[in-house]
């Protein structure tokens, strides 16, 4: 077991929302300790953490701190600077490494990564000065799809325009930044793949999961998505592939839109465990948690097999504008799990758990966990 960091041993966290909260139940169970790390004071992580460190990403002092306490550093956020990255990994071993951070947090860097290697992307553009508006639009047309090139996740810094006047308008409304315009995708359906590679360079993943969103934010993930098997079997190529060229050790998100015509596209990344693989903690043999505490440590990866039929539904914090929800009305049924985060206050918009529903087929637990959700606002 060379190389392995053992059970018993210390993980630190980079971030500290539901992701590290979920990641913390995972390694508990393995027997590791967990440290967090981030802005924010009692977090959903740091409600499970052995330690939970309250500084900014920037205090450089504070992460080298932070990383000679644990034995390996992995994040639950992707949004950190790389000298936060590059601090950390000077005293523990940083996985996925600050290379995946650097790509996947800038939309551009991603977008041109993915083309240089072949992988199938959504046309798009950079933007950088005005020269860059006009030779966008006559490039790929309207409608588009403006997105801020750093930062962004949920929907947040991106923009339908239709026209010249609404493109200048929402660059200027995001301060004329470096940004990302790309083609409006007429799809069929929004797809996911979570996977996961070892330090082995194995990977796996649990399948093709077909995602609901609304208002841009995931609502509804259900695994085995109806699609014609090789395009499936495509989808899953794709992402090991994209594990490979990125040379992740942990979790990865592939994120895809599928065209009326059976073609995938790229949408983005995630270099860490995904919304649309939350069924897994209740679902599958080995969850994403799970299966980046293995990873990030060197152990070997469990099974992905799906024990029973499910489906994933999002609670936002909308759910709470009458009212604490009636808990008892989705949990009468007792074939689904209540997930909550832990987070102080509700907002609209806010992720703040999520319910998975079981049936004898994909279909069945789709209906139910939606008849649950439901059932919390039914007075």
């Amino acid at each position: 077991m060379t190389g392995v960091i053992t059970p018993g041993a210390t993980i630190g966290v980079l971030g500290s929302g539901q992701l590290g909260r979920m990641f913390a139940v995972a390694a508990r169970r393995l027997g590791y300790r967990v440290h967090t790390f981030s802005p924010v004071r009692d977090s959903p992580t740091g409600h499970l953490a052995d330690v939970e460190v309250t500084a900014n990403y920037e205090d450089l002092d504070a992460v080298a701190g932070f990383a000679r306490q644990v034995d390996v550093v992995t994040f639950e956020f992707e949004n950190v600077s790389s000298a936060t990255t590059d601090c950390a990994a000077r005293h523990a071993p940083v996985r996925p490494g600050a290379n995946v951070l650097h790509v996947c947090q800038h939309r551009l860097r991603e977008k041109r990564f993915l083309q240089q290697r072949g992988f199938p992307v959504t046309p798009f553009h950079a933007l950088r000065d005005e020269a860059d508006l006009e030779s966008a639009a006559r490039e790929l047309g309207f409608p588009a799809v403006l997105k801020t090139a750093g930062f962004g996740y949920d929907g947040k810094g991106q923009a339908v325009v239709r026209s010249d006047a609404e493109l200048a308008e929402a660059w200027r409304v995001i301060g004329r930044a470096e940004a990302v315009l790309e083609a409006f995708i007429d799809f069929r359906r929004e797809v996911s793949v979570v996977a996961a590679r070892g330090m082995d360079g194995a990977s796996c993943d649990w399948g093709v999961i077909d995602n609901e969103h609304r208002d841009h934010v995931l609502d509804v993930s259900t695994p085995l998505a109806p699609v014609p098997a090789g395009v499936a079997r495509e989808a899953r190529d794709i992402a090991r592939g994209i594990l490979e060229a990125l040379d992740v050790v942990g979790v990865l998100c592939v994120e895809f839109f599928l065209t009326g015509d059976d073609r995938l596209l790229v949408n983005e990344l995630a270099p860490r465990p995904h919304n649309s693989g939350h069924f897994t903690f209740d679902a599958s043999v080995t969850s994403q948690f799970e299966q980046q505490v293995r990873t990030v440590c060197g152990l070997p990866m469990g099974a992905t097999g799906l024990l029973r039929p499910a489906s994933m539904a999002n609670l936002l914090g909308d759910l709470w504008q009458a009212g604490e929800p009636r808990w008892d009305r989705a949990l009468g049924d007792p074939d689904v799990k209540l997930h909550l985060y832990g987070k102080a206050s509700a907002r609209p918009g806010r992720k703040m758990g999520h319910l998975v529903a079981f049936g004898t087929d994909r279909d069945e637990a789709r209906s139910r966990v939606v008849a649950a959700r439901a059932a919390l606002t039914d007075r």
